[in-house]
């Protein structure tokens, strides 16, 4: 995702108010891993690592490598990592592109994970990738969240949906998403092949898990949301200003922040306020709390 890699975008920001990722989450996949009798705990490779968010969770693995193409996801991660008390050489970072693992030998790690990155994949390339890296009954697991949902407010969603994937270039930044990425990530992934169509043979025990509660009842199969984040409202505008999209409408838009009721993350921002305001019959300071959600999709697999 080239933007992330961009010398204006703000990688503290970022790190500071993306959801964090639930233990049942990891909870999950490890559940998954350890359904091969032969499984192994030795290696696991996190890739699209960011700022080593969900790589610092693979705790079972002896070592855990984060992979990442921007420098500057890497940096954050490896400032985090020295800054912790007691280094106990589990972890690494490795500036690398997900298709291209030359670094790593024929059938040496255990597990693979992507947390809100495989949408940005090559999957003509990453199936074949991963046929080569992973061990013998090794596992993978990759996964992203959707947009997010205002617990308890679904009169809300539209507002959303016409705010993040609208199509009017000054008063949506749908426009302004990397594609095909983003419609891949929207559609929860369903666009992925499955690895055996790329790599015949490579791949078994292939699931699609959906934690998607009602908000998509057409996907087959929807589990509880388990991706839930509490946040003040001027945590959640900082969390908007994390948008790829936003940043790219900023450097497209820049007379939009001349408009007096704010920028058009403002706007959105004060509009939602507003209207879980109404609902609750008082009005939301940027102290409040609010209940957000996320829906997520996951595709698991294992090497044959």
């Amino acid at each position: 995702m080239a933007t992330f890699g961009n010398a204006s975008f703000n990688t503290a920001i970022y790190a500071s108010f993306r959801p964090t990722y639930p233990r049942s989450l990891f909870d999950f996949i490890f559940r998954y891993h350890e359904r091969s009798k032969d499984a192994r705990w030795d290696r696991a490779v996190d890739l699209g690592c960011g700022t080593g968010q969900a790589t610092v969770e693979l705790t079972p693995f002896k070592r855990v490598i984060g992979v990442d193409p921007s420098s500057k996801m890497i940096q954050v991660a490896q400032d985090t990592l020295k800054a912790q008390p007691v280094s106990t050489g589990q972890y690494e970072y490795v500036e690398a592109s997900a298709e291209s693992l030359p670094f790593l030998a024929d059938g040496s790690v255990d597990l693979v994970t992507a947390a809100q990155a495989c949408h940005w994949f090559d999957w003509n390339k990453m199936w074949p990738e991963l046929a080569r890296v992973l061990r013998k009954d090794g596992s993978a697991a990759f996964w992203i969240y959707s947009e997010f949902r205002l617990t308890g407010h679904p009169s809300l969603t539209h507002r959303i949906n016409a705010y993040a994937q609208g199509l009017d270039p000054l008063h949506s930044v749908g426009p302004y998403w990397q594609q095909p990425g983003r419609s891949i990530l929207e559609n929860h992934l369903v666009q992925v092949p499955e690895g055996n169509e790329v790599v015949p043979g490579a791949f078994k025990d292939f699931e699609r898990v959906f934690f998607t509660g009602d908000h998509y009842p057409s996907l087959p199969s929807p589990r509880s949301v388990i991706l839930r984040k509490k946040m003040t409202w001027d945590d959640l505008l900082s969390y908007f200003n994390t948008w790829s999209s936003l940043h790219t409408f900023r450097q497209r838009n820049p007379a939009d922040a001349q408009n007096p009721r704010g920028d058009i993350a403002v706007r959105f921002w004060k509009d939602l306020k507003e209207g879980v305001g109404r609902e609750v019959g008082r009005p939301m300071e940027g102290h409040d709390e609010i209940d957000i959600e996320f829906p997520m999709a996951m595709i698991m697999v294992k090497k044959a």
